[in-house]
């Protein structure tokens, strides 16, 4: 039992597709522990919240998916029936693990979990990281007792809303031997080093893009070109200092060594960039890609100076370039303006709401 607390608490997390939808979560994980006794996972059985959540010890629970394809198509006349499935499953799950409370980070996922849950009457937090709500999220909110936003903006006009900002791991800020990690790496202690990612999916068209360009930017920089699973391209091994892998292991040594980035622009990345004071090239995911949540994103942050953007339909070798070496020299504004933003993890405040819902629920 959690010391300092007369009764057995437990709470779910759900969430899943992508890795915004998970991280969070688990950069919840060390405060969770200090205030639930329980702690599960529930999410798709193949997805990237099956593997973190085996990484991090944390009992994990599968519910079949349904996903909406953005396109003409009959597997969405499906999805009616493959959610009430998916609900029943969850609810079953629910009465078994008895949770406080229900933590969604959001995504197709979790709205059999939130929904079950909201059904049962079981208290549901959910987080929207995107400055306007995804559809998972539109209809979340009728189940849910709060939704939490990462946007100050998202909040005011919307019922329930409490603006926390996004929980980040605690471990990317730690301090690090820098030079330990640049020989680890293979890279030269006296480059610059840039960070090119296209986010846990990875991007075809920013790894095509750096592919093209890879041997004018290595003779500059330091690369680590982290290009998403089953991506990898296999650079000419003459080209130096540059390291290729599907994903890192520990993305807080990767941003200790990063002194630049090129990125797609899902909300958690762009924060965690941000309360590091990376100066970021945000190359957006496009509407009709996506819903434009990646675009609306990149545009808040490029407003108030934090970053710049490249939209994908200029990308080229030679715009990646030209907007790498913007970002070289402007670094320093670009630094003051992410510090002045002042993104400061919302851990603290998450773990507060959580905890006063299971207090609430124990009576």
């Amino acid at each position: 039992m959690v010391i300092g607390k007369n009764f057995m608490s437990t709470i779910v997390l759900t969430g899943g597709g992508t890795a915004g939808h998970v991280v969070p979560c688990f950069a919840l994980l060390p405060d969770l522990k200090k205030h639930f006794d329980e702690i599960y996972y529930i999410g798709r059985k193949d997805g990237i919240e099956s593997d973190f959540a085996k990484k991090h010890g944390v009992t994990f629970f599968y519910v079949p998916a349904v996903k909406l394809e953005r396109r003409l198509t009959l597997k969405n006349a499906l999805i009616p029936i493959r959610l009430l499935k998916a609900i029943s499953t969850a609810k079953h799950l629910l009465k078994n693990l008895k949770p406080d409370v229900v933590f969604s980070k959001g995504g197709y996922v979790a709205l059999p979990v939130v929904i079950a849950a909201g059904s049962m009457n079981i208290p549901v937090v959910s987080h929207e990281s995107d400055l306007t709500l995804g559809l998972a999220n539109k209809i979340a909110l009728k189940y849910s007792s709060k939704l939490l936003t990462g946007f100050e903006e998202t909040a005011k006009n919307v019922k329930k809303a409490e603006y926390t900002g996004i929980p980040l791991d605690k471990s990317l800020f730690k301090a690090r031997d820098k030079n330990a990690l640049l020989k680890k790496f293979g890279l030269d202690k006296n480059k610059k080093t840039l960070l090119v990612t296209g986010g846990s999916q990875g991007a075809s068209a920013i790894n095509s893009a750096f592919y093209g360009a890879a041997e004018e930017i290595s003779e500059k920089y330091n690369v680590i070109w982290l290009c998403g699973k089953g991506k990898l391209k296999r650079l000419d091994n003459s080209l130096k200092n540059i390291y290729e892998a599907e994903f890192a292991q520990n993305m807080g040594e990767v941003f200790a060594v990063t002194d630049l980035c090129v990125s797609r622009a899902g909300a958690n990345t762009l924060f965690e960039l941000i309360a590091l004071n990376i100066p970021t090239a945000a190359i957006p995911l496009p509407k009709g890609n996506s819903r434009g949540d990646q675009e609306e994103n990149a545009a808040y942050f490029r407003r108030k100076g934090a970053i710049a953007v490249l939209p994908e339909d200029k990308l080229s070798p030679e715009s990646l370039i030209h907007v790498i070496k913007r970002l070289d020299e402007n670094s320093p504004k670009f630094k003051d303006a992410c510090s002045h933003l002042n993104l400061t993890a919302a851990n603290a405040r998450v773990i507060s709401i959580l905890s006063d819902f299971s207090r609430r629920t124990q009576g």
